[in-house]
């Protein structure tokens, strides 16, 4: 458990809203629906490997167990919690766009989890009065059956949708209801959002920019010799057109975007893991960058947890004793809780990148992202590009109860839509917030 700060005074008010319950609310019923993902899974040991594109697709055969192709369409399945006072609670099944490889679960079939809730999981949630969401999360979190855990995808989407419900049975939001059976002690207010690129490397930065979003661009750069250069050429290259492009096309000159790449371990790759040759590389970054701070994500692949954990906090030793700014994001090989308390515990990143289906239930997220910032890292609230739009509101909700330091755009690589969706949900989310902090202020309700 997270030893969580003090609530604050808003929050000990509005915990007293959670703490008076009315009368009871039951589940009546579960309903699954196959729907679709925001984006795509992709076979990354594939495209690693080195593959051509055929358009937008990829063009070869898979390596990773569970695909069917290098790039197939993402799946997703709504499950919906009928409730008995006619109220429906909803959240999203959703896995990552590169599933089964770091650590991860098997590539996400929306067929096969719609009979694993049914068998496994409606049985025991109908009839079930609504509760708080930390019993409940974790009786469907730490699930068994037949000697393993449900999929992680599995796990998100139903935590989701119990949130959902302990927020409607309290007919409060579920920043809320994070924030008070927490005591996180945050305010719940907009968090910096990160917005990836996709492969569309240029356009989608002019968007990102027009558009002023705290922190860009993700970029993409998962292929040695097409994105990084055999030398890092190519995303020197690439760091220094984005640093030009936001001061050319910016309206204001306080507008100042943290840059964010990620690199998939291509670093490691060029420089054959020296941890020197990487740390001299990303000084080099650094420098391009400025005036704009500089973030790296999966510089080396560690190959495995340990693996990674020792590589990425030698590297951030390498960058300090370099006098460098520029700071480490940790992804793969970190999908856990028990993972990420093993990072925290190294001091192996700056920046952790929770990657939000990657750990399964919602409960597992909510306690990263407040062990990470307890312990002064930097918590990314994150996921993939291959989730719902009901997932990404979700992920809103938890970011700002959790006072993450940014939260991922999502689903989709067409900027736009992800800072649509986690934009508004976020500025509603602390507007009904505000009202209702205001109300009780008054004397009202």
């Amino acid at each position: 458990m997270v030893d969580a700060p003090l609530p604050s005074t808003m929050a000990r008010q509005a915990t007293k809203s959670f703490l008076s319950k009315g009368a009871p609310i039951f589940v009546t019923d579960i309903i699954c629906v196959p729907v679709r993902a925001g984006f795509f899974v992709d076979d990354q040991a594939a495209i690693l490997a080195g593959v051509d594109h055929d358009g937008f697709n990829y063009v070869g055969d898979p390596v990773t167990p569970g695909f069917t192709a290098i790039r197939q369409a993402g799946e997703a399945v709504s499950v919906l919690l009928l409730l008995d006072d006619g109220q429906v609670a909803h959240g999203d099944c959703a896995a990552v766009q590169y599933s089964g490889v770091g650590g991860r679960d098997a590539v996400f079939n929306a067929a096969a989890a719609i009979e694993s809730i049914e068998a496994s999981v409606a049985p025991m949630l109908r009839g079930k009065e609504i509760v708080d969401f930390r019993t409940m999360a974790k009786s469907v979190d730490s699930l068994i059956v037949d000697g393993h855990r449900l999929h992680t995808a599995i796990r998100y989407g139903v935590t989701q949708a119990l949130l959902d419900a302990v927020a409607k049975s309290r007919g409060l939001t579920m920043a809320e209801i994070v924030r008070d059976e927490y005591q996180t002690g945050f305010e719940i207010a907009p968090v910096p959002m990160f917005v990836q690129s996709g492969d569309d490397r240029y356009n989608n930065v002019d968007k990102m920019v027009l558009k002023e979003a705290d922190v860009l661009p993700h970029g993409l750069t998962n292929h040695v010799e097409t994105k990084l250069g055999c030398d890092g050429e190519i995303l020197a290259e690439y760091v220094s057109w984005v640093r030009d492009r936001i001061i050319a096309l910016r309206t204001r000159a306080d507008y100042t975007p943290l840059l964010h790449f990620d690199v998939y371990g291509t670093i490691g790759l060029a420089f054959n893991g020296d941890i020197d040759r990487s740390a001299d590389y990303l000084v080099t970054l650094g420098e391009i960058a400025k005036p704009f701070r500089l973030r790296v994500e999966h510089v080396i692949d560690g190959g495995s947890r340990a693996g990674q954990i020792s590589c990425s906090a030698a590297l951030r030793a390498a960058l300090g004793k370099r006098g460098s700014d520029v700071q480490i994001v940790v992804d793969e090989w970190c999908n856990s809780l028990e993972d990420i308390e093993m990072f925290v515990s190294a001091g192996a990143a700056d920046v952790i990148h929770v990657k939000m289906p990657d750990l399964g239930g919602i409960n597992n997220t909510i306690e990263a992202l407040l062990l990470i910032a307890r312990n002064g890292l930097l918590a990314y609230c994150g996921g993939t590009c291959n989730e719902t739009d009901r997932s990404a509101q979700v992920s809103a909700h938890i970011a700002m109860a959790c006072g993450a330091a940014q939260v991922l755009a999502k689903p989709g690589m067409g900027v736009d839509e992800g800072m649509m969706i986690v934009g508004n949900e976020m500025s509603r989310v602390t507007a009904l917030v505000a009202a209702r902090a205001n109300s009780i202020a008054n004397g009202g309700i």
